[in-house]
């Protein structure tokens, strides 16, 4: 094992920083144009789903089980097949559900302008308020907080510890502050982390006593048939179930999609909760559409047919995506295991390696790695206002690139992070 810098002389540390250096300049040279920002389906993943295309064709039926003609205009909520096969998968009732077009961050957007404009279930609307907030566990989703961003809602950090939010922090804040209109949530797998929600979390969630009745919790489930270990599948509490035996069955809005799947553009997505909600939901629903894509949803319900279905379908992808977290997992403990400058998340699903430096190295990380030909996320990201108050978490997402590209760009990544933590002692 490499000696600890911190361990290490100034001169020690120049003559190790000059021979990093050497290395990165020879990565440099080499011209890399690799990529590991965002997490997107491989094009060996997309493959696994290329039979759907050849379900439907023009002299195919169209009917439902129910005869409806999804070729034409209704069904505002989803067909029943499709309906059935998202709340196999997101573990509830088909009547609990509706069927949305290709992801669920098209869902989170629209509830969140409905909100602002039209209130929550008679409510008055948030833009008519003096503050609205939002609670975001830290580090997380960056798309989630560009959205509360684009809204002007003010976001407030919570700590994401191993087994979810720190609970103590969001039950003082949700009590308190009628301000406070919903917390972004991803239960399982966690993005960026890889955490998966205890159940003592789960169940506090539902317990929640807001002080804003139209609080909401914006449950994202994106990742909850991702298991990288088929055998080993992480299992969380179902959370519309434990809010209603809570008597808070109207607390939370579940998404869910099929967006890493099938196919990430061209996928279905789902909103699963109460009765009171979906009423409230539909009600402006059906004045922006007159249905989804049924044509769409029928093609999803055939090709997969329920939850069995899918979880043979996801032990493909797992096949694909395992080697890739493993390789970086390896590289990360060889490189830089012991010796004190960097720390990572070990996921067991997801799509995303949560990765520490020490405070004041990732911004430095990021634009070292861009200057050597990896794309990474910016850092900074995974925190509301890209506001890393360590400047310390990036996120490595692997499932995109070939194995052999990603081995050079996490290999880069630890020259990186080795010369950027020796000039943070040298400036000691």
């Amino acid at each position: 094992m490499d000696k600890k810098y911190s361990e290490m002389s100034r001169e020690e540390l120049l003559r190790a920083k000059e021979e990093l250096l050497q290395i990165y300049d020879s990565f440099k040279a080499e011209g890399h144009r690799l990529n590991i920002s965002r997490g997107v389906p491989s094009h060996e993943q997309l493959e696994l789903s290329m039979g759907m295309l050849d379900i439907l064709h023009s002299d195919a039926d169209y009917m439902t089980e129910n005869g409806i003609d999804t070729r034409n205009y209704g069904c505002l909520d989803g067909i029943p097949e499709a309906k059935r096969l998202m709340a196999d998968v997101m573990e509830t009732r088909p009547d609990n559900v509706i069927i949305f077009c290709d992801s669920s961050l098209n869902i989170m957007y629209d509830l969140i302008s409905k909100s602002m404009t039209h209130g929550v279930m008679g409510s008055t609307p948030w833009c008519k308020l003096d503050k609205v907030k939002f609670l975001c566990p830290v580090p997380g989703y960056d798309r989630h907080f560009a959205i509360t961003e684009h809204f002007g809602i003010e976001m407030i950090n919570v700590p994401l510890n191993d087994d979810g939010p720190d609970m103590d922090i969001v039950e003082k804040l949700v009590s308190e502050d009628a301000a406070i209109k919903g917390i972004w949530c991803v239960p399982k797998y966690s993005n960026p982390t890889g955490c998966v929600y205890s159940k003592e979390v789960v169940d506090r969630f539902a317990h929640l006593k807001p002080a804003a009745e139209d609080f909401r919790i914006f449950w994202d489930n994106a990742y909850n048939v991702h298991h990288l270990d088929m055998n080993h599948p992480a299992v969380i509490p179902e959370i519309l179930d434990e809010c209603r035996r809570a008597g808070n069955p109207d607390l939370v809005y579940k998404f869910g999609s099929f967006s890493k799947i099938s196919f990430s553009g061209s996928s279905i997505a789902a909103l699963a909760t109460s009765a009171n909600n979906i009423a409230d939901v539909k009600s402006s629903m059906k004045i922006q559409t007159i249905g989804h894509n049924k044509i769409n949803q029928l093609r999803h319900a055939m090709f997969f047919k329920n939850a069995q279905g899918v979880m043979a379908h996801m032990a493909k992808h797992a096949v694909l995506l395992k080697p890739k977290f493993d390789m970086v997992i390896s590289i990360l403990e060889k490189r830089l295991g012991g010796l004190d400058i960097a720390t990572w998340t070990n996921p067991q699903g997801g799509y995303f390696v949560s990765f520490t430096t020490l405070p004041g190295c990732a911004k430095k990380v990021v634009g070292m790695m861009k200057d050597a030909g990896v794309i990474m996320t910016e850092a900074g990201a995974t925190y509301p206002y890209h506001n890393d108050p360590q400047d310390s978490n990036i996120r490595i997402a692997p499932s995109s690139a070939s194995l052999d590209d990603l081995k050079m760009a996490v290999t880069i990544l630890t020259v990186a992070v080795k010369i950027c933590s020796i000039d943070l002692y040298l400036e000691a």
